[in-house]
């Protein structure tokens, strides 16, 4: 039997995490999420997809994919885009797979711009202001759709 799937996407700049503003963020990087997400999806049964890129296109293509894998859910960390794509907004309503928004920091804590978010408009649940333990939060909430 097939484990369910969860695609784990990171927009941009978070290749950056470990070093990139760590009062903020944390120390973290990229790869120490990805390994606990591992380790938490080995224990629930879940098989993690973990993806990150730059590109808006590219989160709107894996977007598109995780529906065609016909995927559990999708944790989301839009970064930047959060508050500026309207076109990752139309993709999130465009599938059948929830999404969960995660946000390290808590962007309704930050800068006035930060506090729209497209994605969450869109999105099914949302863990902000919690590290990397965002992600975590977010996978347990999502193994239980």
């Amino acid at each position: 039997m097939t484990k369910p799937l969860i695609f784990v996407l990171n927009g941009p700049n978070l290749n950056l995490l470990g070093t990139r503003e760590p009062e903020i963020y944390g120390t973290d990087t990229l790869d120490d999420i990805a390994g606990r997400l591992e380790d938490q999806g080995q224990a629930l049964g879940i098989e993690i997809d973990f993806r990150q890129s730059n590109h808006e296109g590219h989160l709107i293509d894996w977007l598109h994919e995780a529906q065609a894998a016909g995927a559990k859910a999708v944790l989301l960390n839009a970064a930047g885009f959060t508050h500026t794509s309207i076109a990752i907004h139309d993709a999130i309503k465009a599938i059948n797979v929830p999404v969960v928004e995660v946000h390290l920091s808590d962007p309704a804590t930050r800068e006035p711009f930060r506090h729209i978010s497209y994605v969450g408009m869109a999105a099914k649940l949302c863990f902000a202001g919690h590290g990397a333990k965002s992600y975590e939060l977010a996978l347990d909430a999502a193994a239980r759709f």
